[in-house]
């Protein structure tokens, strides 16, 4: 292979830095207001934790809805067509929250702005313009920007709130938005490599069988269960800080420290899984998000808040780095698009549950009870994973199908050989695609060889 194939080439490292800044900027119009409404909200004339809770997870319910079938569209109309519609439908309700005048508009517009599910689509584009060689690169790097648009909107959210309102969220959301535009329509190449869907995108009749899959539906589960918590410990922390004291303009302090401090605990987690099975791992970290909600069920002061964000976060944070990379070692060859539609569909509908079960909770009962049923969540998750076996760590290669090997039982043939080489795990045949998928253990995996097995039937 060519040093030239080693290297992103400048379109594809400007694709990629596009498409992670739409990614930067939409999470960001998402997250802002998560950290300030349960304060902010209570200008509103129809106020009530109820509709608190719904306004913080209601972008969870569209998301979910509709991140499979934006997916899906992509494959027929395009996908900048769908990136722009979605993108309208995220500015329509930034709008609507920015200019509303009761929590039930302001709630009606965070569901619209979920109804622009994008994600689907943005990470399809992001495949299409790489070459397979790369993808793993430009994956990372908008991998980091979802990460780094939520600590970004943890620290900024305060800030803007402080100074100019709810409005003021909403308005820069609007701005960032239409950034978004220029971003994908002059950033990203109309020349696509035209990637195979399978590992990028869903596809229908994958799904149902991906549903009952028996260790994906467990990370399925656990990854609603870990966005309902983390929902609702944000209803929660911005009015436990201010009956602490601390004003909503200096609770961007707090979270800087607990993110920095919850960073580093996850660097050391990080290193631990080398030397402990991912059960144990999963064990841990579960436990460090149940000791920051048992602490925050004692009478709360400054520094016990900090510690039980510090605790909660580095737990979750390992398990969101961790799950969706088993999502894609234990789906099967050329399913991962798939998969990944659905553990996201469950993400968001967490985050949705989370805002809900919070509102409910704390229209009927204390707080100390709303964290009490967080602790019954954490422990529901720790029984899920106690069924999930070790995850083997393995490479995704695609290998483009010869026109000698369309033909079924050429095709049957080829998938034979294939399986039979050392290290290869798994492996399906797009024929449509004119694409093979491969599951392998890269150590022992040649590709040269498998390219030999190609070329006999060629």
């Amino acid at each position: 292979m060519s040093n030239s194939n080693s290297k992103l080439t400048s379109a594809e490292l400007g694709a990629g830095l596009s498409l992670a800044a739409v990614y930067v900027f939409r999470m960001l119009g998402l997250f802002m207001v998560i950290p300030v409404i349960a304060i902010a909200a209570l200008e509103y004339p129809d106020y009530s934790p109820l509709l608190v809770g719904l306004a913080i997870g209601g972008y969870g319910l569209t998301q979910a809805v509709l991140q499979i079938p934006m997916g899906i569209l992509s494959d027929r109309w395009g996908r900048k067509p769908v990136i722009y519609l979605g993108l309208s439908m995220f500015v329509l309700g930034s709008m609507v929250a920015a200019f509303a005048e009761s929590m039930t508009i302001l709630t009606l517009g965070r569901v619209l702005q979920g109804a622009g599910a994008i994600a689907g689509a943005v990470m399809a584009l992001a495949s299409d313009v790489t070459r397979e060689s790369q993808r793993t690169t430009i994956m990372a790097i908008i991998g980091i920007s979802i990460g780094f648009s939520f600590y970004l909107a943890l620290l900024i959210g305060p800030m803007i709130a402080a100074t100019f309102g709810m409005q003021g969220i909403f308005m820069i959301t609007v701005v960032c938005a239409l950034i978004c535009f220029p971003l994908v329509k002059f950033g990203v190449p109309s020349n696509t490599i035209s990637a195979p869907i399978g590992d990028a995108l869903p596809q229908k009749e994958l799904l149902k069988p991906l549903l009952s899959h028996p260790h994906l539906w467990r990370l399925n589960t656990l990854v609603l269960i870990l966005h309902l918590l983390i929902t609702s410990f944000f209803v929660q922390m911005p009015v436990l800080l201010q009956d602490v004291g601390e004003p909503l303009a200096a609770h961007y302090q707090v979270y800087g420290i607990v993110l920095l401090v919850s960073i580093l605990l996850l660097v050391a987690l990080i290193r631990m899984a080398t030397a402990l099975t991912m059960g144990n791992m999963f064990n841990i970290a579960l436990l460090l998000m149940a000791v920051g909600f048992v602490a925050l069920t004692q009478i709360p002061n400054y520094w016990l808040i900090v510690f039980a964000g510090i605790s909660f976060f580095a737990g979750f944070n390992f398990l969101e780095a961790k799950m969706p990379a088993m999502v894609s070692s234990i789906a099967p060859a050329g399913q991962k698009g798939s998969a990944m539609g659905i553990y996201a569909s469950f993400q968001f509908f967490g985050a949705f549950l989370g805002g809900l079960l919070a509102g409910i909770m704390n229209t009927y009962f204390d707080m100390k009870t709303s964290f009490i049923a967080c602790l019954f969540m954490i422990f529901l998750g720790s029984m899920l994973a106690r069924g999930l076996a070790n995850v083997e760590k393995v490479r995704r290669i695609t290998l483009e199908m010869p026109e000698e090997c369309l033909g079924s039982q050429i095709v049957d043939d080829v998938l034979t050989a294939l399986m039979e080489m050392d290290g290869v795990k798994d492996v399906s045949a797009d024929i449509e695609a004119r694409t093979f998928y491969l599951k392998v253990d890269a150590k022992r995996f040649d590709r040269k060889s498998a390219m030999q097995v190609l070329n006999t039937y060629s």
